[in-house]
C-alpha cells in the first residue's frame, strides 16, 4: 500500500505554527528552514502538503487560520497522538508549560526529552525532533506547539482551556 506523498507529516503543523508565530514578519523557505533546524526542502514539500489539505493560501504564504483552527482542534489529537512515557530531563510542554501552567494547576509534568532541560517528567514526544531547538529561540512558536501538546495528551478539562486558548491566539495572529 503506497502512503499519498500528500498526506500531512507532524512537521507540517510545525511549521504552519512557525509561520503564525512570525505574525507579519517576511519569511521564506531558507528562513523557516534554519528557524526550524528543518531542510529547506523539507519546508518545501510541507508547505505543498499544506497547500494541498487546504491549510495554507494558493501562494503558500498565508495559512488558512479557520481551517487549521478546525483541524488542531478536531483532529491533531488523532493524526498524531501521545501517551505520556517514563520520567526524564527535559523542557516543559502541554499544561506543565506556559501559559496553560498558570491556568492548570497539577502535580502531572509532561517534557520534551531533552539533555540540557532543567526540568523532570513525564515524556512526551515532540511533533518533530527538532522542536525543541526551535521552541528555546522563539518563546511565541513554544507557546503555542505547548498548547497542541496539551490536546495531544490532555485530559478533557486541560484539552478545552487550551483549544481556547490556541483558538484565540491563531485568530488574533
Amino acid at each position: 500500500m503506497n502512503i499519498s506523498k500528500n498526506n500531512l507529516k507532524p512537521q507540517d503543523v510545525v511549521i504552519l505554527l512557525k509561520i503564525i508565530a512570525l505574525g507579519s514578519e517576511l519569511w521564506y523557505h531558507h528562513t523557516l528552514a534554519e528557524d526550524l533546524g528543518i531542510s529547506q526542502s523539507e519546508v518545501s514539500q510541507s508547505l505543498n502538503r499544506s497547500k494541498y489539505a487546504g491549510l495554507i493560501d494558493n501562494a503558500k504564504k498565508k495559512v488558512n487560520k479557520l481551517a487549521f483552527i478546525d483541524f488542531l482542534l478536531h483532529g491533531v489529537a488523532y493524526v498524531f497522538p501521545q501517551q505520556p512515557g517514563a520520567l526524564v530531563r527535559g523542557v516543559l510542554t502541554a499544561h506543565s508549560a506556559a501559559p496553560l501552567n498558570q491556568i492548570i494547576i497539577s502535580n502531572d509534568k509532561y517534557v520534551w526529552p531533552y539533555a540540557k532541560g532543567n526540568e523532570r517528567g513525564q515524556a512526551i514526544e515532540p511533533l518533530y525532533n527538532t522542536v525543541v531547538e526551535a521552541s528555546i529561540r522563539d518563546k511565541e512558536l513554544y507557546e503555542l506547539l505547548t498548547m497542541v501538546d496539551a490536546i495531544r495528551v490532555g485530559r478533557t478539562r486541560e484539552k478545552e482551556i487550551a483549544k481556547n486558548e490556541l483558538h484565540n491566539r491563531i485568530l488574533n495572529a
